[in-house]
């Protein structure tokens, strides 16, 4: 069965990513860079990444030969003999895959024979082993991490940073060999920055229903609704100096459900990032490597930062600090402390902040 070579989306072979455990000896590859071996784990507690990860890894044995033969097991309810008889060459020859899901609850027999089907796996088959993280199943971990079945490992750990949810988003349009915009991209990541499974399955509705070039306001044509994307609304336009209009979505935003606290954390977010390149120089490329970002959010920044000062970006920094504490609890309205915050944004920091 021919090996493809696990590239990454555009060609460039991935880097390894830790586990965050002890060292492996093994290739360890991004969740969208899976490559057929014959044992792979999947390890980590993002669950939507797993799934993209395995459902590829089919596609990619199903392109080879359709035939492919596909099992599942769940190793906590696991009866002795279970892998083997799958293992076991079949009439007609066909490859298999065998995907195990909860290798985090193995039973005592799943692991007792998933350790010695490492020391001679089956020709033709690959065993797919996802590990949600745990300490149950160390010792078969540690026996793959260490080489024996010569497998690979496939980290899906959590997506905290933006940057990372922004190549999710891409990744997800460029297997569909679809176009989005830096803008709809960054418009998706604020809509659904706490949940990769509703961002994957946003960007899903947007692959089936929209048939030309997703763009920002396509996005906020589906997803306007959402409390994220209004509360950038407000950051953007208070940040380019537009008062009326952000006092404007801002009480719209209220009137409709929108709570404070995420508000003033949509402010924060642009802010911090305009001081991080405020006076930085180098081209977007080398300043979105600098700093962790994606280069769109860099020319972004750049742009938001016109007309401002580093001391207004100073005193505007101690204002969002400062609605921040007011709208947790702090202080008596939090709505005011809202609109007092946007009018000093919006004066990119000149007028007095929120005390």
């Amino acid at each position: 069965m021919a090996r493809p070579s696990g590239r990454a989306p555009g060609g460039k072979a991935p880097a390894s990513r830790s586990s965050g455990t002890s060292k492996a000896v093994i290739p360890q590859l991004a969740w969208d860079a899976v490559r057929p071996a014959a044992v792979v784990l999947v390890s980590g507690t993002e669950t939507v990444l797993a799934d993209r990860s395995i459902r590829q890894l089919r596609d990619i044995l199903k392109a080879e030969d359709p035939s492919l033969e596909v099992s599942d097991l769940d190793a906590g309810s696991y009866a002795p003999g279970e892998l083997i008889t799958l293992a076991s060459p079949s009439l007609f020859g066909e490859p298999r895959l065998i995907r195990v899901e909860n290798v985090e609850k193995s039973s005592d027999a799943f692991l007792e024979e998933a350790l010695a089907y490492l020391a001679a796996p089956a020709d033709d088959t690959s065993l797919v082993l996802r590990h949600a993280g745990g300490v149950r199943g160390k010792k078969l971990l540690d026996a793959i991490r260490g080489g024996l079945g010569g497998g690979i490992e496939i980290v899906c750990a959590e997506l905290k940073r933006d940057s990372d949810k922004f190549d999710f988003v891409a990744a997800e349009f460029t297997a569909a060999r679809r176009r989005i915009t830096g803008g709809a991209q960054r418009a998706l990541v604020n809509a659904f920055s706490d949940d990769l499974a509703e961002l994957a399955a946003a960007c899903q509705q947007l692959l089936a229903d929209a048939s030309d070039e997703i763009t920002e306001s396509i996005v906020d044509r589906y997803y306007a609704g959402r409390v994220e994307t209004t509360a950038f609304a407000v950051a953007d336009a208070a940040i380019a100096g537009r008062h009326g209009e952000a006092l404007g979505l801002l009480r719209h935003a209220l009137a409709s459900g929108a709570d404070p606290v995420p508000m003033v954390a949509a402010f924060a977010s642009k802010v911090r990032t305009m001081a991080k390149l405020s006076g930085a120089r180098g081209s977007s490329g080398e300043l979105a490597q600098r700093f962790g970002l994606a280069p769109w959010q860099v020319d972004r920044a750049r742009r938001d930062l016109q007309g401002w000062s580093d001391e207004g970006l100073g005193r505007a920094i101690e204002a969002l600090a400062a609605t921040d504490a007011q709208v947790k609890g702090g202080g008596r309205d939090p709505v005011y402390a809202l609109e007092r915050m946007v009018e000093h944004i919006s004066s990119r920091g000149e007028t007095r902040g929120v005390r």
